[in-house]
């Protein structure tokens, strides 16, 4: 059975172990597992990060980097773009193979990066009406509610992002050239850094690279207020509610996040070569090495930092990434150590899920859904992380231990669909 739901461009359909009658047609194409783990990976990874028991009681790792700088948490957006980016252009090579035209080709990509958009934008408006207090309207009526909403609907986030970079990436490596590619990931990253440094802030007096340590003061917030903010035709702000002066998915910050997602077409290419594989890790783990050494020292004078998706940042990560990868595919299918693999395979083949469902799902229990205690309505996740995990763990482990919880929830709706090898897709 498959549905119509769009996903993130994935090597093959089907869990391990699973070969129809057309499949074995293209089996002279080489299946690599270790891709499916690593995106499963980065997957269950976010959860875990994005759904703590409490947000004052995580373990540093778990926590973005305030600012400048990155910790573990920071790498799972952008392993993911660069994922994405390999499984692109395997996926588009065999639709080639198989004979594919361009312009169906050409379709598929925007409709996909569409879809994707789509349904990010569409998890930020869930439930589509304020359920809050509304401030200056003692008793607001539904259609005051979801006018409210309306006029607060973030427009960006990491769907949002992921569609847009994987579009715009996929058109641009569809026709173009190895060294055409290599001027383009140049031309955006470069670019971004003489925007970001070297320009002059509108209204701020002084150029971009004094003022890296101000989030609102940034070019990229700048640029975000003037096109998510609509405040001054009446039509609300429409930034991410933390912050309502810029958006850490951001209209120019998503410009570096097109390069992430080219590089990891690049490694897609290097991993597709005719090659034994001890070569192509070899390859991966030294690009990996050289990318990270070159994003640290681009960080001398253009700081890492993931809400701004600096060009140091996208360096770093895409060698982190490689590195990253190189070591999965070395154990997975280099030494064949399969047997703690099926988790995170089980989570990499139906992202999409993951994705909406848990957004649609911390919106509930987070916010939406209240229940009595003591006499006062409070959210349903903080009653069953008091319940049930602050009640008798230390805070921070509570706080972990909700979070597994929150992984191994979906995980089990993941391996529902597993078993009966259902694949949300285009």
């Amino acid at each position: 059975m498959t549905a119509t739901l769009p996903s993130i461009p994935r090597t093959h359909d089907l869990p391990p172990g699973r070969v129809t009658a057309a499949t074995r047609g293209s089996a002279v194409r080489e299946r690599l597992l270790s891709l499916d783990v690593f995106r499963g990976m980065t997957v269950a990874g976010m959860l875990l990060v994005n759904n703590p028991g409490s947000w004052a009681s995580i373990y540093p790792p778990l926590e973005h980097a305030e600012w400048n700088g990155w910790t573990p948490t920071d790498l799972i957006f952008p392993f993911f773009l660069f994922i994405a980016g390999i499984t692109t252009h395997l996926s588009l090579s065999a639709r080639r193979a198989r004979g594919d035209d361009e312009r169906a080709i050409r379709n598929q990509i925007i409709r996909r990066g569409a879809l994707i958009f789509l349904f990010g934008f569409l998890v930020n408006g869930f439930p589509y009406f304020t359920w809050t207090d509304i401030p200056g309207v003692t008793d607001p009526s539904f259609l005051h509610r979801i006018t409210d909403r309306l006029m607060h609907w973030r427009v960006m986030g990491v769907l949002q992002r992921i569609g847009i970079a994987y579009m715009i990436a996929g058109l641009l490596t569809l026709r173009t050239t190895l060294r055409q590619q290599i001027i383009i990931v140049a031309s955006l990253l470069l670019g971004y850094w003489i925007v970001m440094t070297a320009l002059p802030v509108p209204g701020e007096g002084t150029i971009g690279a004094l003022l890296l340590n101000f989030p609102e003061r940034t070019m990229a917030a700048w640029v975000d207020r003037i096109s998510l903010d609509w405040s001054r035709w009446g039509l609300g702000n429409h930034l991410w509610a933390s912050s309502r002066t810029w958006d850490p998915e951001g209209v120019l910050s998503t410009i570096p996040a097109i390069a992430t997602a080219i590089l990891g077409n690049f490694a897609g290419q290097w991993i597709a070569q005719r090659r034994p594989l001890s070569e192509r890790l070899a390859g991966l783990f030294s690009a990996g090495a050289i990318a990270m050494m070159l994003g640290l020292m681009w960080n001398w004078v253009f700081p890492i930092n993931k809400s701004l998706w600096t060009s140091s940042y996208v360096i770093f990560t895409a060698g982190l990434a490689c590195v990253s990868l190189a070591t999965v595919i070395w154990i997975v299918d280099f030494q064949k150590v399969r047997r703690w693999t099926k988790f995170f395979v089980v989570y990499g083949l139906n992202p999409m899920v993951a994705f909406v469902g848990s957004g649609v799902l911390a919106r509930c229990i987070y916010s939406i859904f209240k229940v009595m205690k003591d006499g006062k309505p409070i959210a349903l996740q903080a009653w069953i992380y008091q319940t049930f995990y602050a009640s008798w763990l230390p805070s921070i482990n509570a706080s972990l231990a909700f979070a597994v919880t929150f992984v191994l929830f979906f995980y089990a709706i993941l391996y529902y669909l597993y078993k009966r090898n259902i694949v949300f897709k285009v």
